[in-house]
């Protein structure tokens, strides 16, 4: 395989890939500090935690998609599909350690099954499409579940600016990173995703260093060291599966195009021969030919 040189490999897909993928992992980062400070105050309501996200997709993109007036190209179902499996996501964590780790493999699953069909929605549909349906649905099964599982837990709530803004907080940054996972889901795929999102404990270790001053282990920064080198690793080889399939798509388009120049040459000469045909020989014809004759 040909070596790739230092300026084909930083290319803007790949500068933008791993910027994005970052800024990605840093709003769950920010996600996750916003949990941190509820559970410090007693509040344990994930479902209501990820309502207002949904609201706000449902808000934003469903008003651009009812301004395009153009009709789904996906099915609806789907879309129901994949809110069910968002919001279980979202769910599942458990505070007891036994069932904690099953419920955290179930939501990874969850994760992994929510970021693949993502990628096919956004690929073979339409990003807008996409975050308006997923919000609509998001919303609607949240609030189902919210009013069965978390009802209590709400109203338990001593409600001030400290329990308000972490589950603001959490919601603007849910919104923004629902937003931007299309982007790049789009641009490098679910994995280039998946391998951003390994930073994140990372960026806080981060925070935990400078703001609150803590002290961490040296091995922290090897680890992210290492994600990096993997993600920069992905992203050559990403690069060309990109140009072998840009290739190929350019070989398709360009046998299409010889195909319909084949099929217009075959019916150009089809109406040059139907308009040089004889003439059919008819009764009248056959009467005139005979008086003619007759004259002679």
């Amino acid at each position: 395989m040909k070596m790739m040189g230092f300026k084909e490999f930083w290319t803007k897909k790949t500068l933008v890939g791993l910027a994005l993928g970052q800024f990605l992992s840093l709003l769950i980062t920010s996600t996750g500090f916003s949990s941190s400070e509820l559970a410090k105050k007693g509040i344990n309501a994930p479902t209501s935690q990820s309502f207002l996200n949904y609201c706000l997709l449902a808000i934003v993109y469903g008003s651009i998609v009812l301004y395009r007036k153009q009709p789904l190209k996906a099915k609806w179902y789907y879309y129901i599909a994949l809110g069910v499996v968002d919001v279980e996501a979202n769910f599942l964590g458990g505070s007891n350690p036994r069932k904690g780790d099953a419920l955290v493999i179930a939501g990874a699953t969850l994760y992994a099954v929510s970021n693949v069909s993502e990628e096919y929605l956004v690929k073979n549909a339409d990003r807008v499409e996409l975050m308006s349906m997923l919000g609509i649905f998001g919303a609607l099964i949240s609030a189902i579940q919210i009013s069965v599982l978390e009802r209590n837990e709400l109203k338990s709530i001593q409600w001030s600016a400290g329990a308000a803004l972490p589950f603001v907080g959490f919601s603007l940054a849910m919104f923004l990173f629902y937003s931007f996972v299309p982007v790049l889901l789009k641009i490098n795929g679910s994995t280039m995703l998946n391998l951003s999102l390994l930073t994140s404990d990372m960026w806080a270790v981060l925070i935990r260093i400078f703001a609150y001053h803590e002290k961490v282990d040296w091995m922290y920064f090897v680890a992210f060291a290492a994600v990096s080198v993997g993600l920069v690793v992905y992203s050559s080889g990403d690069k060309d599966d990109q140009n072998r399939a840009d290739v190929a798509d350019e070989d398709a388009e360009r046998s299409k195009h010889l195909d319909e120049e084949a099929c217009s040459g075959n019916r150009d000469r089809s109406l040059i021969s139907g308009t040089t045909k004889p003439e059919p020989r008819t009764k009248h014809n056959f009467e005139s030919s005979n008086s003619s004759a007759v004259v002679v």
